[in-house]
């Protein structure tokens, strides 16, 4: 029987380590800012491009990840012998699926050795899925029984996150069901989500401190009973603030795993520097 291997898009954030031991190949979403282009993760990192960010006279945009890209990573990882899922970002937050089903099909053979699965969502939720499944993939299971344990896998996933401005959500068109918040008091914090593949608004709260003590309370009650528990925080340019948000978060749930992740340029030109959040999977 063939091996799997998982492929996913650039904004899981898995870490490299991870990625490595797993074998995920990830495929680079674009960033476009001026007359550059820029492959996420690749030709600009989360440091250098808060930095650039601060002084921008024009505001980056974003891109889904090329056609060429995945036709290259499927062909690449067949002609090795290997089956290949992919999972991608929320289609409804992203064109990636449609790149990736465009790449598939560019595909001179072996077509039907290629899945796509939709994770519904991103970030580490989505990070989350892609290593249960390469995790199961290195035990031998098939790319049936892959395919159908990452569509398991979105039932069981979360992302939570407070954004200092809605602005960048706004801007680039992602704000789903929180566009109800705009024109609010400038200094309440919105708790989003995504849910069903789209952002959406849990709760304004006044404060930044306070909105994220009601993030942990959130994912807390949303995973009480459930095990086994994996945990990840996920910010823009605030490492600080997201490590003491995932060392409270350990105090309240019992996980077997958690990650500190950084949020890759492209999620980052659409929810703003000084977002912070936390992705979890639980019960299984």
């Amino acid at each position: 029987m063939r091996k799997v291997a998982i492929v996913t898009d650039s904004t899981a954030y898995i870490p490299q380590d991870l990625r490595e031991q797993y074998g995920v190949t990830v495929v680079p979403q674009v960033l476009i800012w001026g007359e550059k282009t820029y492959e996420d993760d690749i030709d600009i990192k989360p440091d250098e491009f808060y930095q650039k960010l601060q002084t921008a006279k024009v505001m980056p945009t974003t891109s889904q990840a090329s056609v060429p890209n995945m036709q290259k990573a499927f062909s690449g990882l067949l002609e090795k012998g290997y089956d290949v899922l992919g999972i991608f970002i929320s289609s409804k937050l992203s064109g990636t699926i449609q790149s990736a089903l465009q790449g598939r099909e560019l595909l001179e053979k072996d077509r039907e050795h290629v899945e796509i699965v939709d994770s519904q969502t991103t970030a580490m939720a989505m990070g989350f899925q892609v290593l249960t499944v390469a995790r199961a993939a290195a035990q031998g299971a098939s790319l049936a029984e892959c395919k159908a344990l990452a569509e398991k896998t979105r039932a069981h996933t979360g992302v939570y996150f407070v954004v200092d401005t809605l602005e960048f959500l706004h801007r680039g068109g992602r704000i789903g069901g929180a566009q109800r918040l705009l024109g609010t008091a400038l200094n309440l914090k919105p708790i989003l989500t995504v849910a069903d593949g789209k952002v959406e608004a849990v709760e304004r709260i006044r404060t930044k401190t306070k909105a994220i003590e009601r993030l942990i309370e959130i994912v807390a009650e949303k995973t009480a009973g459930q095990s086994p528990m994996r945990i990840a925080s996920l910010h823009a340019n605030a490492a600080a603030e997201a490590r003491a948000m995932l060392e409270t978060l350990r105090t309240r749930v019992n996980a077997i795993e958690s990650i500190h992740s950084t949020v890759s340029p492209v999620i980052g030109t659409h929810i703003g520097p000084g977002t912070v959040g936390v992705a979890y999977m639980a019960g299984m």
